[in-house]
């Protein structure tokens, strides 16, 4: 019957007080820049992995080469991919929307660290599961990595205070 609780869409059985202050949570969330900076980061890797998937299926299936170079060259091409769009897009005011050469190498390096756990994970991985389910948790592992080197390392907020870049 329509009045049936059990009847109604899920939102409806949450208490008042519940959907009253969601929308307020989640806005607050939204509107901290970390958390923005999360879901950008998120959405770019998400086509990031697009990128490293087909790369890696190309190197790995079609010129058949071994797990670990096809996914060393996958990840250079991804983590070029994801330099660009991060300027542009998630790291937007800290960057100035500008490429530039000492970044992308900071970025790169950075990326090291996120290349040696994704590689690491794949390979331990691999000896459990499937490549390809292997492949999906090594780049989930390469996201915590590398979203955190980004944020703190390679787009950081340059201090204005010349006297704070000091310390």
């Amino acid at each position: 019957s329509p009045g049936d609780p059990a009847m109604q869409p899920p939102r409806s059985r949450m208490p008042a007080s519940v959907r009253l202050i969601l929308p307020q949570i989640v806005e607050t969330w939204l509107s901290r820049p970390t958390v923005s900076k999360i879901i950008s980061f998120g959405v770019i890797g998400l086509g990031n992995t697009v990128i490293d998937l087909g790369v890696f299926t190309l190197a790995y299936q079609v010129l058949q080469l071994p797990l670990v170079p096809a996914n060393v060259i996958a990840w250079l091409v991804a983590v070029s991919c994801s330099y660009v769009m991060n300027t542009m897009i998630t790291f937007r005011a800290e960057s100035g929307r500008v490429l530039r050469r000492k970044d992308y190498l900071s970025f790169v390096a950075s990326g090291v660290l996120g290349v040696i756990a994704t590689t690491t994970t794949l390979v331990v991985l691999s000896h459990f599961m499937p490549v390809y389910a292997a492949k999906l948790l090594a780049i989930l592992v390469s996201f915590i990595v590398n979203f955190t080197m980004s944020h703190f390392v390679v787009f950081r907020t340059k201090p204005t205070d010349p006297n704070e870049a000091i310390r």
